[in-house]
């Protein structure tokens, strides 16, 4: 992308923190990186894009597709070794993508293993990780990615080079970059694994305030109709960036950490329990860049607080539903109970207000070289909460928890059912009641072998997992199973004119390997929220349910889905997404009442497969209905919650019935279904890891279900 066509850096309104945590990188890459989490149309991309013209010009070695340094030439470069101080050019930095789909060997880097089993050579074709070298490598919805790609990838940030091994032939690379991912959360979490190891993590919002909106319009068009002049309008203040960006990283050696600055790093923390040893690193790294970015040689407090807001949010999540943050108030007291312990240390920076000096004054949406005022929304911005410059927690009126002492509202509940009163079928309903404490769950799997998206819930045929048997390669070979190769080359020696040791291989022997790992499955809920499953202990224990198997869809790089049923109709509460917390989130404001639709419920949910499976054939579905196995309303509900479950046991559905009837006296209704599903049904005590046995031999086993696989 050429400079005249790329969006000014400078140019980019508000966005705060997103500025500053982008040019702390590039002050010092050793912060190691930045994850961007936010809604759709903030900018993200825009922004990671335009740091790339603001990166010092790289020199490297004429003729090295490795990048090297003609100074310091790796030692270890594929293309060397390079004589020191030999011929160099000079060339712009790059910033290099990395797309969703992208296979193992795009990202790393491919070796011929013909050529190296044939002729003995290593004949290597550098990877997206070679091209990043000394430059920028932007990986846009990081949260779809591939496991096993950001384990690879993060894996070469962490060590600064890139390792490839095929079938015991290894080459090496230096891969130094400044990593940039960015997500949107309603597509779904990271682990927090992967979380911690990027360097910094920034929350972005669109603005509410109408001004600043008018004014990222009026830019953006101004840039689409003349792309070149809105650039040469900018010229100006992208040069005095750059300049600072080059004496920023000129004064960073001459900073000092001093060792108050780093008990106060420590203390912020511990207070925080923040896990290992990364974040106390990162965070004394951002200090001294912010120092840096300061034109300062000593760390400050206000460096120490801002580095925490940047560095430590996104390490405190303790379980998949916690939405990252950072308790200002705590971190203030944390500083200032710091500073008592040295009287020479300056008191911290209020939450309120910041030092003349500190690095993010500027205008809210101002395109300062310094990167605007650090992300602190103005009260315009529904801001201004402590939240550290997250997005404002909104609260929908039909979300809000009802007050302790609300009176109940009538639940609609069926007869014989506890319901508080006389109901009145589909027409009321209960407030949301708060789900259970979740559990650890039995897995369920899907039977047969499927061919899907990497995960760990049921068998398929992977990239990655045991051998269990060779074929020819489609396409470019990824794995080789060298006994198969071996076995198909060796008849034809003579032939060939085999005079020296070496096999002579050709690629119509070349075997590619079969493997066999775990895929990740779309786990579709059916929730029954009718009258019957009103009861407040009954329905909490029923989220708690739910939520545990969303806990483990999570665990298990599931796709979840969910449908509720009450009243007279279903309703997809949350289409199919890898966002569980997305689906927790609307199974907690799940509110109860009405009659039970049941077949609609199931035709609903025949219908959401239906449609998935023609988006993406290969993930498999498992069907996990949530009820008591009653169903009123309309003629004949039994007789039609029948059929729609034989729907899905015509095509071969995994599925798994819930049973949620409690009491002394038990119709066994969840059974029936359970029967016409030709899936199995167990009861929610059942579901417990501890009490829950054979279940997965049960699902598996069905024999329709293997016969169809």
């Amino acid at each position: 992308m050429s400079t005249s066509s790329r969006y000014p850096f400078t140019a980019i309104v508000g966005q705060d923190d997103l500025r500053l945590a982008l040019l702390l990188n590039a002050v010092s890459p050793a912060v190691g990186g930045v994850l961007v989490r936010g809604e759709k149309g903030t900018a993200k991309s825009t922004a990671v894009r335009a740091l790339a013209a603001l990166l010092p010009p790289v020199r490297t070695v004429e003729g090295c597709r490795f990048s090297c340094d003609p100074a310091a030439p790796d030692p270890g470069c594929p293309d060397g070794p390079h004589p020191a101080d030999g011929p160099g050019g000079e060339r712009a930095a790059r910033m290099v993508e990395l797309p969703v789909g992208a296979s193992e060997d795009r990202l790393v880097g491919a070796l011929d293993i013909e050529r190296a089993l044939a002729e003995g050579v290593k004949a290597f074709e550098p990877g997206l990780l070679a091209d990043a070298h000394r430059g920028i490598l932007y990986v846009d919805e990081v949260n779809l990615l591939h496991d096993h790609l950001i384990d690879l990838l993060l894996d070469a940030a962490a060590m600064g080079a890139s390792y490839v091994e095929r079938e015991g032939v290894s080459v090496r690379h230096a891969a130094r970059f400044l990593l940039v991912g960015t997500m949107n959360p309603e597509e779904g979490e990271l682990r927090p694994q992967l979380l911690d190891r990027f360097g910094l993590t920034v929350e972005v919002a669109a603005s509410r305030e109408p001004d600043q909106r008018v004014e990222v319009v009026r830019r953006r068009l101004a840039f689409e109709d003349d792309p070149a002049a809105f650039a040469g309008r900018w010229s100006g203040e992208e040069a005095e960036l750059r300049a600072r960006v080059a004496a920023a990283r000129s004064l960073l050696p001459r900073v000092r950490l001093g060792d108050g600055a780093l008990r106060r790093i420590a203390a912020v923390c511990a207070a925080f329990e923040v896990d290992g040893m990364r974040g106390d690193l990162v965070m004394a790294r951002t200090a001294t860049a912010l120092a840096a970015w300061a034109g300062r040689t000593e760390v400050a407090v206000e460096d120490v607080r801002r580095a925490a807001l940047l560095a430590l949010p996104h390490r405190r999540r303790r379980n998949p539903f916690d939405a990252p943050g950072l308790d200002e108030e705590k971190l203030d007291e944390v500083l200032r109970d710091a500073a008592a312990d040295d009287p020479e240390d300056e008191p911290p920076t209020p939450p309120e207000g910041q030092a003349p000096e500190d690095p993010a004054d500027g205008d809210d949406d101002g395109p300062g070289p310094d990167g605007g005022g650090g992300g602190q929304p103005d009260p315009g911005d529904g801001a201004g909460d402590g939240s550290g410059g997250l997005p404002p927690q909104r609260t929908e009126d039909s979300g809000a928890p009802a007050p302790e002492d609300a009176p109940e509202a009538l639940t609609g509940a069926e007869p014989g059912e506890s319901g508080g009163g006389t109901p009145r079928p589909g027409s009321a309903e209960q407030q949301a009641v708060a789900a259970g404490e979740p559990f650890r769950t039995k897995v369920l799997s899907v039977p047969g072998l499927g061919a899907g998206a990497a995960g760990r819930r049921s068998r398929a045929r992977t990239e990655h997992g045991r051998t269990t048997g060779a074929t020819r390669p489609e396409g470019a070979l990824t794995k080789l199973h060298l006994t198969a190769t071996v076995r198909a080359a060796a008849p034809h020696q003579r032939a060939r004119g085999r005079s020296g040791r070496g096999l002579v291989v050709r690629r119509d022997d070349l075997r590619q390997a079969t493997r066999e790992g775990r895929e990740g499955n779309l786990v579709l809920f059916v929730v029954d929220a009718s009258g019957s499953m009103a009861a407040r202990k009954r329905m909490g224990a029923v989220k708690g349910a739910v939520l545990s198997l969303l806990l483990d869809a999570y665990q298990r790089r599931d796709k979840v889905g969910l449908v509720t049923f009450r009243g007279r109709e279903a309703e997809v509460a949350l289409p199919p997404t890898s966002s569980v917390d997305a689906a927790a989130a609307r199974l907690q404001a799940l509110p109860t009442g009405g009659r039970t639709p049941l077949a609609a419920g199931l035709l609903k949910a025949h219908d959401v497969l239906r449609v998935e499976r023609l988006r993406d054939a290969t993930r498999r579905p498992l069907l996990v209905v949530v009820t008591d196995g009653r169903a009123t309303g309309g003629p004949e509900p039994v007789a039609l919650a029948a059929r729609a479950a034989r729907l899905h046991a015509a095509e071969a559905t995994a599925s798994v019935v819930v049973d949620c009837e409690t009491g002394p006296v038990r119709l066994g209704l969840a059974g029936e279904l359970a029967r016409e599903l030709r899936g199995t049904a167990v009861t929610l005590d059942e579901l417990r890891a501890e009490a829950l046995t054979g279940l997965v031999k049960d699902v598996t086993d069905h024999p329709r279900a293997r016969r169809a696989a």
